[in-house]
């Protein structure tokens, strides 16, 4: 009588069914993890590099014996931040006076939680440059608190602290992020109270006087202290800051004029449009379908405080694929 036969196939669907629904279970929670990791990180390709590290830890893994997955990742995600931010490589990059956070257009799913003013602070392009200012563990209770909402004692499990220490790091953050904004206008966030429709009209008035030359009126537009800060478009190794009303709005007409070396930089006449970036109003951009720039605006008390100019083609990358799918209104500038 011949041997029974032996039926695998149940075994390696079973298996494959369970690989399948951890992958789902991931997947359900990428974009909360990719929200961390940018709040963390400021970059968006660095957040995505994160959060691709996680899962394949999440593969690697003995999943029967993780009891909570979504804590589990959250862990992950954050250590594999705090890594980052640690870096040699990273601190001199930071530390140069070279770098922006990574602009997002609004409707990003990597922007996150926004039910809250503090969540919808936390990812603030203002905030976001603050955070720099920071140490990676500070930065990390900051975020998973105000953003989060985590408990002392789950932020205690994920960054292995007691929660005396986490909230004596929250106390520290908040202090150092409250000292560097009465210090200053550089990166104060725009006012939570200035309605959507006002904060575009002002801008919409900064772009008519810019294009305008009307010197007089950008200078009422902005606050005695306020601030300007382009990356260059990646081409200097500093920031270029620039401060006064009187010198931003001499910077802001001559960048705001089209010339024939700048349209043969970006390669065609670019067309602008009005955007929301990281919830500040901001102008962007754009060759075709492709962001080559933007400009954001932190308005407080109906003026701006403060103009950050992002033109670094890598910084650009994930907002121009979130425009490719946007439907923009019709631009104010059609052929700049």
């Amino acid at each position: 009588m011949p041997p029974p036969r032996v039926n695998h196939v149940d075994s390696t669907t079973d298996r494959f069914d369970a690989d399948r629904f951890d992958a789902d279970q991931f997947e359900a929670g990428r974009h909360r993890l990719a929200s961390l990791a940018y709040r963390l990180l400021g970059s968006a390709a660095d957040a995505e590099d994160a959060v691709q590290d996680a899962f394949l830890r999440w593969q690697a893994a003995d999943r029967r014996q993780i009891k909570a997955p979504e804590a589990w990742l959250t862990k992950v995600v954050t250590n594999l931040c705090l890594d980052r931010l640690r870096s040699a490589q990273s601190r001199r990059e930071r530390t140069a006076g070279a770098w922006l956070p990574e602009p997002l257009l609004d409707g990003d799913p990597m922007l996150g939680p926004a039910d809250t003013a503090e969540q919808r602070e936390s990812v603030s392009l203002a905030v976001l440059t603050l955070m720099e200012r920071l140490a990676p563990r500070e930065r990390a209770v900051y975020v998973l608190r105000e953003a989060f909402a985590h408990t002392h004692a789950e932020i205690a499990a994920i960054l292995d602290i007691t929660e005396p220490a986490s909230q004596q790091h929250l106390h520290r953050a908040r202090r150092r992020i409250t000292a560097a904004r009465r210090g200053g206008t550089t990166d104060v966030a725009s006012d939570p109270t200035s309605d959507p429709a006002t904060a575009r009209a002002i801008v919409e008035e900064f772009l008519a006087a810019a294009t305008s030359g009307r010197t007089d009126r950008l200078v009422a537009l902005l606050t005695d202290d306020a601030i300007a800060i382009s990356d260059g478009a990646g081409l200097t190794k500093t920031l270029l800051r620039y401060d006064t009303p009187e010198r931003i709005a001499s910077i802001a007409q001559a960048g705001f004029t089209p010339t024939t070396a700048k349209r043969r930089f970006a390669g065609s006449p670019l067309t602008v449009h009005h955007a929301l970036v990281n919830g500040t109003p901001a102008l962007l951009f754009t060759v075709a379908d492709q962001v080559v720039g933007t400009v954001t605006f932190d308005i407080t008390n109906g003026r701006i405080t403060t103009v950050r100019g992002i033109a670094t083609p890598t910084h650009l990358t994930r907002l121009t694929k979130t425009w490719q799918h946007h439907h923009p209104k019709p631009p104010p500038i059609t052929r700049w």
